[in-house]
């Protein structure tokens, strides 16, 4: 296999670069008069800061978007698939936005009038991403077809003081960043040395999680297909279609994929091919309407019931005063949806309350009709207290073997690895551990404090997606615009972990690093704003800042 080696502008990179181990808190001698000649090319360096993406999804384009505003960065994304989008560009048909539409847009491109559904179908929200791609001109910064193999740093990668040694964007080191041709996998491979890299991959999609079996208990004992819900929604929409017609699908899970795809399942195939739902975990899924009124209540009065990591006494008092509020209102929500469905008849009450699932971005609206195609027998809803297995037939319940599940085809809906597939994109033991040697989140949901050069956006999970990877890619931008500095890699550490203790308080043993807390994403916003240096408050006045929703538009201009 052939191997090209080159940064961005095709330079040739040289084959012995390395960096001299020092010691993190001084400099020596040799240093300052490197720095002192820097500072006679301050403007040409500026010019050739290099700025790797990969991949070009929403974090994607809106780092490439907001990295192209400043003058000294030099931004290239490099995405393994022909398209732009990342999950939008391969999802079941009947997938739509979970999230108001006036909530997932950018702050500076509206929707166009022709889409004014609350909830735009996954063709809209492509052709919405389309549109802004071409309005910014962000198509001829992305490198298609180019799958990112993995990044290696070229520097020590010894933690110092502060991040990257100074607490600024770029340092002494380097990414290389390693590369193929997707459709080719004897294509030569080719290694691009940049400034800096944002690593913007996304949580669900390219690692599917899959159970394990046990030895003659897996999927190879089985007659029928197997996949993972990913699999199906890379097929067109009529051989999807024509896959399941005349089956017996049994789809595993409770989740927003499981539930959209077995309700799709169940309108094609109707009551004479019934499909089945299996899970272990029931959730409270909520009507579309609900959750539009739930995103227009998210303002700073919601936010005074919840602790924060860091809080001062009136903020510790106003959340231990106002805290039963939160624990009222998720009453009345679980009252409200046992009114609403026939949960208790069909087994679907779930054991957790509702408020705890929405910290632990567990939410989902239950697609339509669905307790419709539960009561004509199109729909089965089948749960299991401890295992499943495969036999030839389907699938056994909890060893249950006299009575199998029978089934044609098993879609496993079960989510993704999002820890692994991101500690997969690094060559680097050590990074690889910093990685998953830790369930601590990020620092500002962006910033490893133990990996330097580095950014993370899209890795968060949020019910408004968009909305709060837009304020962090912005954040990321002006860093390496050179706005500000990041704290000590200690400050940094010991953030995250407040952020940690806070998150856990919520959500419980659902607890997940990459979980956003949903009903802290004013207090979050304010955080990156301070750090830019612009007011975060962006209302006019008191009981409007206090009472009125915050959303995208709010943050359209972050330089004031």
């Amino acid at each position: 296999m052939c191997h090209i080696v080159c940064d961005i502008r095709h330079v040739k990179l040289p084959n012995n670069h390395a960096c001299q181990e020092t010691h993190c808190k001084f400099a020596t001698l040799s240093q300052i008069k490197i720095q002192l000649n820097k500072k006679e090319t301050k403007e040409e360096e500026m010019a050739e800061r290099k700025i790797a993406i990969i991949g070009a999804g929403i974090s994607g384009l809106l780092a490439c978007k907001h990295c192209l505003e400043k003058k000294d960065l030099d931004p290239v994304v490099f995405e393994a698939q022909s398209c732009i989008g990342g999950v939008w560009s391969k999802t079941i048909e009947s997938t739509r936005l979970q999230t108001p539409r006036p909530f997932y847009q950018f702050s500076d491109f509206a929707w166009p009038p022709s889409v004014t559904a609350t909830f735009p179908d996954h063709n809209q929200v492509l052709d919405y991403l389309h549109s802004y791609v071409s309005h910014f001109k962000i198509l001829n910064k992305i490198n298609f077809n180019t799958k990112v193999i993995d990044i290696s740093y070229s520097c020590s990668e010894s933690i110092c003081d502060f991040w990257g040694g100074s607490g600024e964007p770029f340092s002494s080191g380097k990414w290389n960043v390693t590369v193929q041709d997707s459709r080719n996998p004897s294509a030569p491979i080719e290694v691009y040395q940049v400034d800096f890299v944002i690593v913007c991959i996304g949580s669900f999609s390219g690692l599917p999680n899959i159970p394990d079996f046990g030895i003659d208990r897996g999927p190879e004992v089985f007659g029928g297909v197997v996949m993972h819900s990913m699999d199906y929604a890379a097929m067109d929409y009529e051989a999807a279609a024509e896959f399941i017609k005349g089956k017996l699908v049994t789809v595993v899970g409770f989740q927003k994929s499981a539930l959209d795809l077995a309700a799709q399942v169940a309108k094609s195939n109707g009551g004479e091919y019934p499909c089945t739902l299996l899970f272990r975990t029931v959730h409270w899924t909520v009507p579309d309407y609900f959750t539009a009124y739930t995103f227009k209540c998210l303002n700073r009065f919601v936010e005074l019931m919840i602790h924060k990591p860091i809080e001062g006494f009136f903020q510790w008092f106003f959340a231990l005063l106002l805290s039963p509020l939160l624990w009222l209102y998720s009453k009345i929500v679980e009252h409200f949806l046992r009114f609403l469905y026939p949960l208790k008849k069909y087994n679907m009450v779930p054991n957790h309350g509702f408020i705890q699932q929405i910290f632990s971005c567990m939410s989902a609206i239950t697609p339509p009709n669905f307790y419709d195609r539960v009561r004509e027998g199109s729909l089965i809803l089948k749960k299991f207290n401890i295992s499943f297995s495969f036999c030839k037939v389907g699938l056994i319940i909890d060893k249950e073997e006299s009575t199998p599940l029978v089934s044609d085809i098993v879609i496993f809906a079960t989510g993704y690895k999002p820890d692994q597939k991101l500690k997969n994109i690094f060559a680097s033991l050590h990074f690889q551990k910093c990685i998953i040697g830790s369930s601590a989140p990020l620092y500002r949901e962006c910033i490893h404090p133990s990996i330097p050069n580095l950014a993370i956006l899209g890795y968060s999970d949020s019910p408004a997606s968009l909305y709060s990877t837009e304020i962090k890619s912005k954040w990321v931008a002006e860093f390496l615009g050179g706005k500000f500095k990041l704290p000590s890699v200690k400050d940094m550490e010991e953030d995250v972990i407040r952020w940690e203790k806070c998150m856990k308080r919520y959500s419980g043993c659902s607890y997940k690093r990459y979980c956003s807390i949903a009903l802290l994403q004013i207090y979050i916003n304010d955080q990156l704003c301070k750090d830019i240096g612009c007011n975060p408050r962006r209302k006019n006045w008191f009981l409007a800042d206090l009472f009125s929703t915050y959303g995208p538009t709010d943050y359209k201009n972050l330089t004031h």
